[in-house]
Protein backbone atom coordinates (compact mmCIF):
# COMPACT_ATOMS: atom_id res chain seq x y z
CA UNK A 1 0.00 0.00 0.00
CA UNK A 2 2.83 2.41 1.03
CA UNK A 3 4.74 1.40 -2.40
CA UNK A 4 0.74 2.46 -4.66
CA UNK A 5 0.93 5.71 -2.39
CA UNK A 6 4.87 6.72 -3.00
CA UNK A 7 4.33 5.99 -6.70
CA UNK A 8 1.01 7.99 -7.04
CA UNK A 9 1.69 11.32 -6.33
CA UNK A 10 4.16 11.70 -8.13
CA UNK A 11 2.20 10.19 -10.69
CA UNK A 12 -0.73 12.56 -10.42
CA UNK A 13 2.00 15.85 -10.16
CA UNK A 14 3.40 14.45 -13.63
CA UNK A 15 -0.14 13.97 -15.06
CA UNK A 16 -1.05 17.31 -14.23
CA UNK A 17 1.90 19.05 -15.57
CA UNK A 18 0.52 17.25 -18.64
CA UNK A 19 -3.18 18.01 -18.41
CA UNK A 20 -1.72 21.89 -18.22
CA UNK A 21 -0.51 21.37 -22.10
CA UNK A 22 -4.16 19.04 -23.42
CA UNK A 23 -5.77 22.25 -21.20
CA UNK A 24 -4.29 24.54 -23.95
CA UNK A 25 -4.94 22.10 -26.78
CA UNK A 26 -8.69 21.92 -25.60
CA UNK A 27 -8.67 25.56 -25.31
CA UNK A 28 -8.11 26.51 -28.59
CA UNK A 29 -10.56 23.96 -30.00
CA UNK A 30 -13.27 24.92 -27.89
CA UNK A 31 -12.67 28.30 -28.84
CA UNK A 32 -13.23 27.81 -32.49
CA UNK A 33 -16.63 25.48 -31.29
CA UNK A 34 -17.91 27.84 -29.45
CA UNK A 35 -18.36 30.96 -31.62
CA UNK A 36 -18.70 29.48 -35.15
CA UNK A 37 -19.59 25.77 -34.23
CA UNK A 38 -16.50 24.34 -36.12
CA UNK A 39 -14.55 21.33 -34.62
CA UNK A 40 -11.34 22.59 -36.03
CA UNK A 41 -9.53 19.07 -37.23
CA UNK A 42 -6.13 21.18 -38.43
CA UNK A 43 -5.49 22.29 -34.87
CA UNK A 44 -2.64 19.59 -34.15
CA UNK A 45 -0.94 20.13 -37.81
CA UNK A 46 -0.74 23.36 -37.54
CA UNK A 47 0.40 24.02 -34.47
CA UNK A 48 2.82 20.78 -35.57
CA UNK A 49 3.76 23.27 -38.63
CA UNK A 50 4.61 26.68 -36.23
CA UNK A 51 6.86 24.29 -34.18
CA UNK A 52 8.80 22.96 -37.10
CA UNK A 53 8.77 26.58 -37.98
CA UNK A 54 10.54 28.14 -34.49
CA UNK A 55 13.34 24.94 -35.51
CA UNK A 56 13.61 26.17 -38.85
CA UNK A 57 14.15 29.84 -37.95
CA UNK A 58 16.38 29.24 -34.85
CA UNK A 59 18.88 25.78 -36.82
CA UNK A 60 20.20 27.71 -39.34
CA UNK A 61 17.85 25.73 -41.39
CA UNK A 62 15.99 28.91 -43.03
CA UNK A 63 17.42 31.38 -40.53
CA UNK A 64 19.79 31.66 -37.35
CA UNK A 65 17.99 33.84 -34.80
CA UNK A 66 17.58 33.76 -31.48
CA UNK A 67 14.95 31.31 -29.80
CA UNK A 68 12.90 34.11 -29.31
CA UNK A 69 13.00 36.14 -32.49
CA UNK A 70 12.27 32.49 -33.59
CA UNK A 71 8.82 31.70 -31.49
CA UNK A 72 7.74 35.57 -32.21
CA UNK A 73 8.28 34.83 -36.14
CA UNK A 74 6.93 31.86 -36.00
CA UNK A 75 3.71 33.15 -34.07
CA UNK A 76 3.15 35.76 -36.86
CA UNK A 77 3.48 33.10 -39.71
CA UNK A 78 0.65 31.10 -37.46
CA UNK A 79 -1.63 34.06 -36.74
CA UNK A 80 -1.43 34.43 -40.55
CA UNK A 81 -2.13 31.05 -41.72
CA UNK A 82 -5.59 31.42 -39.43
CA UNK A 83 -6.60 34.72 -40.96
CA UNK A 84 -5.87 33.04 -44.35
CA UNK A 85 -7.63 29.78 -42.80
CA UNK A 86 -10.48 31.24 -41.88
CA UNK A 87 -11.06 33.93 -45.07
CA UNK A 88 -10.78 30.39 -46.63
CA UNK A 89 -13.90 28.22 -44.69
CA UNK A 90 -15.57 31.54 -43.80
CA UNK A 91 -18.08 31.03 -46.57
CA UNK A 92 -18.54 27.30 -45.47
CA UNK A 93 -19.02 28.66 -42.00
CA UNK A 94 -22.45 30.09 -42.33
CA UNK A 95 -24.01 27.94 -44.42
CA UNK A 96 -22.79 24.20 -42.61
CA UNK A 97 -21.47 23.46 -39.81
CA UNK A 98 -20.58 20.25 -40.74
CA UNK A 99 -19.45 20.99 -44.33
CA UNK A 100 -16.73 23.78 -42.61
CA UNK A 101 -15.43 20.76 -40.12
CA UNK A 102 -14.76 18.53 -43.17
CA UNK A 103 -13.20 21.53 -44.45
CA UNK A 104 -10.58 21.74 -41.73
CA UNK A 105 -9.94 18.10 -42.35
CA UNK A 106 -8.35 18.97 -45.85
CA UNK A 107 -6.04 22.57 -44.09
CA UNK A 108 -4.85 19.89 -41.78
CA UNK A 109 -3.46 17.82 -45.11
CA UNK A 110 -2.29 21.01 -46.34
CA UNK A 111 -0.36 22.05 -43.18
CA UNK A 112 0.66 18.57 -42.72
CA UNK A 113 2.02 18.38 -46.12
CA UNK A 114 4.16 21.77 -46.10
CA UNK A 115 5.52 20.50 -42.94
CA UNK A 116 7.04 17.31 -45.11
CA UNK A 117 7.86 19.44 -48.51
CA UNK A 118 9.54 22.45 -46.38
CA UNK A 119 11.15 20.13 -43.53
CA UNK A 120 11.28 16.24 -44.81
CA UNK A 121 10.05 13.33 -42.80
CA UNK A 122 13.00 13.51 -40.40
CA UNK A 123 12.50 13.30 -36.48
CA UNK A 124 14.53 16.54 -35.34
CA UNK A 125 15.30 17.86 -31.29
CA UNK A 126 14.03 20.90 -30.82
CA UNK A 127 14.96 22.25 -27.15
CA UNK A 128 13.07 24.42 -24.90
CA UNK A 129 15.43 26.94 -22.84
CA UNK A 130 14.02 26.37 -19.34
CA UNK A 131 15.56 26.32 -15.65
CA UNK A 132 18.09 23.19 -15.81
CA UNK A 133 17.38 22.09 -12.07
CA UNK A 134 15.22 19.26 -10.03
CA UNK A 135 14.36 19.30 -6.36
CA UNK A 136 12.49 17.05 -4.39
CA UNK A 137 9.04 18.45 -2.19
CA UNK A 138 6.60 15.58 -0.01
CA UNK A 139 8.05 13.24 -2.70
CA UNK A 140 7.36 14.86 -5.87
CA UNK A 141 10.06 15.36 -7.90
CA UNK A 142 9.53 18.97 -9.51
CA UNK A 143 11.80 19.38 -12.40
CA UNK A 144 12.57 23.71 -14.14
CA UNK A 145 10.51 21.93 -16.76
CA UNK A 146 7.45 21.50 -14.78
CA UNK A 147 7.45 24.39 -12.94
CA UNK A 148 7.99 26.65 -16.62
CA UNK A 149 5.07 24.78 -17.76
CA UNK A 150 2.78 25.33 -14.82
CA UNK A 151 4.06 29.47 -14.71
CA UNK A 152 3.38 29.59 -18.90
CA UNK A 153 0.05 27.54 -18.50
CA UNK A 154 -1.14 29.72 -15.80
CA UNK A 155 -0.19 32.92 -16.89
CA UNK A 156 -1.72 32.16 -20.64
CA UNK A 157 -5.20 30.82 -19.27
CA UNK A 158 -5.15 33.51 -16.77
CA UNK A 159 -5.01 36.16 -19.73
CA UNK A 160 -7.34 34.55 -22.03
CA UNK A 161 -9.92 34.63 -19.45
CA UNK A 162 -9.24 38.36 -18.30
CA UNK A 163 -10.09 38.88 -22.19
CA UNK A 164 -13.05 36.86 -22.46
CA UNK A 165 -14.27 38.50 -19.38
CA UNK A 166 -13.31 42.09 -19.09
CA UNK A 167 -13.37 43.15 -22.39
CA UNK A 168 -15.42 44.24 -25.45
CA UNK A 169 -14.23 41.57 -27.60
CA UNK A 170 -14.44 38.86 -25.08
CA UNK A 171 -17.78 40.21 -24.12
CA UNK A 172 -18.85 39.84 -27.91
CA UNK A 173 -17.26 36.31 -27.95
CA UNK A 174 -19.39 35.31 -25.16
CA UNK A 175 -23.02 36.69 -26.67
CA UNK A 176 -22.09 35.12 -29.92
CA UNK A 177 -21.59 31.97 -28.42
CA UNK A 178 -24.99 31.99 -26.52
CA UNK A 179 -26.80 33.27 -29.10
CA UNK A 180 -25.34 34.40 -32.70
CA UNK A 181 -28.56 35.04 -34.38
CA UNK A 182 -29.28 37.62 -31.30
CA UNK A 183 -25.57 38.72 -31.25
CA UNK A 184 -25.32 39.54 -34.61
CA UNK A 185 -29.50 41.81 -34.98
CA UNK A 186 -27.30 43.72 -31.98
CA UNK A 187 -25.16 44.53 -34.34
CA UNK A 188 -21.67 42.49 -33.36
CA UNK A 189 -20.07 41.02 -36.40
CA UNK A 190 -19.76 37.78 -36.16
CA UNK A 191 -16.91 37.17 -38.50
CA UNK A 192 -14.67 39.71 -36.31
CA UNK A 193 -14.99 37.36 -33.66
CA UNK A 194 -14.88 34.38 -35.11
CA UNK A 195 -11.23 35.63 -36.69
CA UNK A 196 -10.42 36.33 -32.59
CA UNK A 197 -11.12 32.74 -31.49
CA UNK A 198 -9.37 31.45 -35.13
CA UNK A 199 -6.19 33.44 -34.14
CA UNK A 200 -6.31 32.88 -29.90
CA UNK A 201 -6.64 28.91 -31.11
CA UNK A 202 -3.88 29.08 -33.19
CA UNK A 203 -1.49 30.85 -30.41
CA UNK A 204 -2.37 28.63 -27.91
CA UNK A 205 -1.53 25.87 -30.22
CA UNK A 206 1.89 26.90 -30.55
CA UNK A 207 2.42 27.33 -27.21
CA UNK A 208 1.22 24.14 -26.55
CA UNK A 209 3.66 22.72 -28.63
CA UNK A 210 6.35 24.07 -27.94
CA UNK A 211 6.07 22.95 -24.38
CA UNK A 212 5.10 19.09 -25.32
CA UNK A 213 8.36 19.17 -27.76
CA UNK A 214 11.01 18.92 -25.12
CA UNK A 215 9.46 15.81 -23.63
CA UNK A 216 9.60 14.16 -27.33
CA UNK A 217 11.34 14.52 -30.70
CA UNK A 218 9.96 16.72 -33.41
CA UNK A 219 8.34 15.07 -35.89
CA UNK A 220 5.46 15.86 -38.29
CA UNK A 221 2.41 13.64 -36.04
CA UNK A 222 3.94 14.29 -32.68
CA UNK A 223 1.95 17.57 -32.06
CA UNK A 224 -0.89 15.92 -34.19
CA UNK A 225 -1.35 12.93 -31.60
CA UNK A 226 -0.73 15.16 -28.68
CA UNK A 227 -3.63 16.86 -29.38
CA UNK A 228 -5.70 13.62 -29.60
CA UNK A 229 -5.40 14.06 -25.95
CA UNK A 230 -6.91 17.22 -26.52
CA UNK A 231 -9.81 16.59 -28.51
CA UNK A 232 -10.59 14.06 -25.61
CA UNK A 233 -10.27 17.27 -23.21
CA UNK A 234 -12.30 19.19 -24.95
CA UNK A 235 -14.96 16.28 -25.14
CA UNK A 236 -14.80 15.48 -21.69
CA UNK A 237 -15.40 19.37 -20.44
CA UNK A 238 -18.46 19.21 -23.35
CA UNK A 239 -16.77 20.92 -26.26
CA UNK A 240 -18.81 24.25 -24.76
CA UNK A 241 -16.93 25.00 -21.91
CA UNK A 242 -14.03 26.92 -21.26
CA UNK A 243 -13.50 25.99 -17.63
CA UNK A 244 -14.79 22.59 -18.43
CA UNK A 245 -11.99 22.38 -21.22
CA UNK A 246 -9.46 23.12 -18.59
CA UNK A 247 -10.56 20.56 -15.87
CA UNK A 248 -10.59 17.93 -18.75
CA UNK A 249 -7.19 18.29 -20.01
CA UNK A 250 -6.38 17.98 -16.21
CA UNK A 251 -7.97 14.85 -15.87
CA UNK A 252 -6.74 13.43 -18.86
CA UNK A 253 -3.30 14.18 -18.42
CA UNK A 254 -3.65 12.34 -14.72
CA UNK A 255 -5.36 9.09 -16.26
CA UNK A 256 -3.61 8.42 -19.15
CA UNK A 257 -0.32 8.63 -17.02
CA UNK A 258 -1.68 6.42 -13.99
CA UNK A 259 -3.19 4.02 -17.21
CA UNK A 260 0.73 3.89 -18.73
CA UNK A 261 2.09 2.91 -15.46
CA UNK A 262 -0.06 0.89 -14.07
CA UNK A 263 -1.47 -0.61 -17.07
CA UNK A 264 0.46 -0.74 -19.91
CA UNK A 265 1.63 2.15 -22.61
CA UNK A 266 0.65 -0.34 -25.37
CA UNK A 267 -2.99 0.61 -24.71
CA UNK A 268 -3.22 4.02 -24.13
CA UNK A 269 -5.05 4.85 -26.93
CA UNK A 270 -7.43 2.30 -26.58
CA UNK A 271 -7.93 3.31 -22.90
CA UNK A 272 -8.79 7.18 -24.32
CA UNK A 273 -10.93 5.66 -26.85
CA UNK A 274 -12.90 4.50 -23.94
CA UNK A 275 -12.76 7.65 -21.40
CA UNK A 276 -14.33 9.78 -24.60
CA UNK A 277 -17.17 7.12 -24.87
CA UNK A 278 -17.69 6.93 -21.48
CA UNK A 279 -17.83 10.73 -20.61
CA UNK A 280 -19.98 10.96 -23.84
CA UNK A 281 -22.57 8.76 -22.12
CA UNK A 282 -22.13 9.99 -18.49
CA UNK A 283 -21.83 13.56 -19.17
CA UNK A 284 -23.02 14.32 -22.81
CA UNK A 285 -23.03 17.80 -22.15
CA UNK A 286 -20.01 18.12 -20.37
CA UNK A 287 -18.70 17.05 -17.02
CA UNK A 288 -19.81 21.08 -15.71
CA UNK A 289 -22.96 20.51 -17.15
CA UNK A 290 -25.34 22.18 -14.74
CA UNK A 291 -28.21 19.80 -13.58
CA UNK A 292 -31.46 21.34 -14.57
CA UNK A 293 -30.10 24.56 -16.49
CA UNK A 294 -29.06 25.84 -19.46
CA UNK A 295 -25.33 25.70 -20.62
CA UNK A 296 -23.03 28.79 -20.97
Amino acid sequence: MSDLLRDLFPLVWSGMITGCLYALGALGLVMIFKSSRVVNFSHGNVAGFAAFLIYGFSSGMILELSWGAAVLLAVLAVIAIAFVTYAVISPLVFESDLTATIATLGIGLVAQGATLLIFGADIVSLDLPVPRFSMSVLGLFITGYDLTVLAVAVVTIGALFFVIDHTKLGIAFRAISENPFAAEVCGLNLRSVHLFSWIVAAVLGVVGALLIVPTTFLSVTTVAAFMLQAFAAAVIGGFGSLPGSLLGGLLIGILMNLFTFYVSPEFSSTFLLGVILLALNIFPNGILERVGGTRV
